[in-house]
Formats: structure tokens, C-alpha cells, sequence
């Protein structure tokens, strides 16, 4: 049987968390999640994720400047990981932004959950 693969949901938002969760959890992922950027650089410090769904806009640390600090890990496999933008005004940001903060793919809030799996499927696989 094939490795459970490990999401961290970055969402400061508990519905939105909640849901994803119950979503990804019946897709087979195991997952864990953080209320603020802080939360997943600690979450990353001692494991390792296949995949960071991270919401833009959290308290303390925003989803864009916790992309970053997560590219410039020097431990080449976290800081790799794929991260997928989740937003409510992707409009404010070009994919040029995402890009530059190393963002791999970004989806719109309110979540399509069919086209949530399939993204973490598409970057887990």
C-alpha cells in the first residue's frame, strides 16, 4: 500500500481548516495544521511535510513571508516541499508574486474542494 502522505494546513480560519481537514483525511492524507505562519516554521522544525496548503493572510506571519523563510531552509528537502496559496483576494497578487515567493500553485477561496484534491494529488504524486 502506498505511503500516507503528510499535508500541514496553514489556515488561521477553524471552518476552513475543519473542512479541508475532513476532505483531505477522507482522500487518505494524514494532516496536521497551524493557525499562523510562526506555527509552521515550528511545525517544520522537527518534521517534514509532502505538501503545505497555506492560507495569504494569517495573523503574526503571512502565508507569502512564510513561503519564503521556507525556500531559504538550507535542509534542501523542507525547503522544497510544494505550497499551494490558498486566498480570498488572489486578485491583490500576479502569479509573479506567488512565484517569487515560491509558491507552486494558488487557489481562490471559496475552495473548490474537487479542485483542492486534485492539486495536492497533482504535486504529492
Amino acid at each position: 500500500m502506498a505511503e500516507t502522505k503528510k499535508v500541514l494546513i496553514a489556515e488561521d480560519s477553524s471552518v476552513i481548516q475543519n473542512l479541508t481537514k475532513k476532505i483531505l483525511m477522507m482522500q487518505n492524507y494524514s494532516i496536521h495544521s497551524a493557525k499562523n505562519g510562526e506555527q509552521v516554521l515550528k511545525a517544520l522544525e522537527s518534521e517534514t511535510f509532502d505538501i503545505i496548503l497555506m492560507d495569504i493572510n494569517m495573523p503574526k506571519m503571512d502565508g507569502m513571508e512564510c513561503s519564503r523563510a521556507i525556500r531559504a531552509f538550507e535542509d534542501k528537502e523542507k525547503s522544497s516541499i510544494p505550497i499551494i496559496a490558498i486566498t480570498g483576494n488572489a486578485k491583490n497578487y500576479s502569479i509573479e508574486d506567488f512565484k517569487d515567493a515560491g509558491i507552486n500553485e494558488y487557489l481562490q477561496k471559496p475552495l473548490n474542494f474537487d479542485q483542492l484534491v486534485e492539486t495536492v494529488k497533482k504535486l504529492t504524486n
